[in-house]
């Protein structure tokens, strides 16, 4: 029987990662990394998967949709290219999402003054509304996926994920340079 490294259940899990490190043992690879890593985008999935199913299906959102409500409700309004950053996404997927989120009357398009380009986005009366209702009842998803932790374990986790974020993020700006 083959070990899945999708199942939600720790020992199904490590012996995936027993089976990938037998298969892979030959190579030089830094297991331990590789798990992280996979650990990471796992739960993240998860969360996401979790999140789109149980809640926000309900408001006929997806995660990128809310994604982009939230920064606009926190930061309010701002250019397209910044809600791109914010919501990790590209302007060209940002581009459907915003087309989505204006025929349901939950953005408005905001126009440059200066030039006719660039163009801004803020939340309708609508969105607020609708992200007001919606998040904290994510709060509370967000709460159940870690409920397991306690609060230290969440503070600790939150600051290693930092760290590998600063580290990506780090070695991204290498890149460019």
């Amino acid at each position: 029987m083959s070990r899945r490294i999708a199942s939600s259940k720790a020992t199904v899990v490590s012996q995936a990662e027993r089976d990938i490190r037998a298969r892979l043992d030959d190579h030089e690879l830094d297991f331990t990394a590789m798990s992280a890593i996979s650990n990471i985008y796992r739960a993240g999935s998860a969360v996401r998967n979790h999140m789109e199913r149980s809640l926000l299906a309900d408001y006929d959102l997806s995660w990128v949709a809310f994604t982009v409500l939230w920064v606009l409700w926190i930061w309010g309004e701002q250019e397209t290219g910044h809600v791109a950053v914010e919501a990790g996404i590209t302007k060209g997927t940002l581009t459907g999402v915003m087309k989505t989120l204006q025929a349901r009357k939950l953005i408005k398009r905001i126009p440059h003054r200066d030039d006719r380009r660039r163009v801004s986005i803020g939340l309708t009366k609508a969105g607020v509304r609708l992200i007001e209702q919606v998040f904290p009842e994510f709060n509370t998803h967000e709460t159940l996926a870690v409920s397991a932790l306690t609060v230290a374990e969440q503070h600790e986790l939150a600051r290693l994920l930092r760290l590998v974020l600063k580290q990506v993020s780090s070695a991204n700006h290498d890149e460019d340079a």
